[in-house]
């Protein structure tokens, strides 16, 4: 039961995501289907939480790079460009393989996007990118453990 409880956590630890959390959890030899579950979820609420808090975080942030006169980072170039060229369907969408979805999400807000719109998106992204790790992560597993002897 713990082991779930850190599949929660580390899917909401914007470091860690889905990306991650959702392989390690399947190799361990836990369900795939509730390492999916609780891998959404748990990537899902701080997304959300972000969303709605997201003018909040947005001051923070804008007051942390005063005092640091922090220059842009790379991740942050790379969603512009993503968003310039893709809107927030391609924003979120390929946000959690490379910036993660967090950061995702916060960009499509900072450009422009509505906070519904972007709860929308991210949601089917999360979702697509859930089923989709679970699934190579599952089926390829048992490949390799049926067919490989040690």
């Amino acid at each position: 039961m713990f082991e779930y409880l850190l599949v929660f956590l580390g899917a909401a630890i914007p470091a860690l995501e889905i990306a991650l959390v959702i392989p390690l959890g399947i190799i361990r030899g836990l369900s795939p289907v509730l390492v999916m579950l609780l891998a959404f979820l748990g990537n899902m609420l701080t997304v959300l939480i972000l969303i709605f808090a997201f003018q909040k975080v947005k001051d923070w942030m804008a007051s942390r790079k005063r005092k640091k006169g922090k220059e842009k980072s790379k991740r942050t170039e790379r969603g512009k460009r993503i968003w310039n060229k893709y809107g927030m369907p391609g924003l979120a969408l390929l946000g959690p393989i490379l910036i993660g979805t967090h950061i995702a999400a916060f960009l499509g807000l900072l450009l422009g996007a509505s906070k519904v719109n972007t709860m929308i998106w991210m949601m089917i992204s999360i979702g697509l990118w859930t089923l989709v790790f679970g699934i190579v992560t599952a089926t390829g597993f048992d490949f390799f453990t049926r067919n490989v002897e040690f």
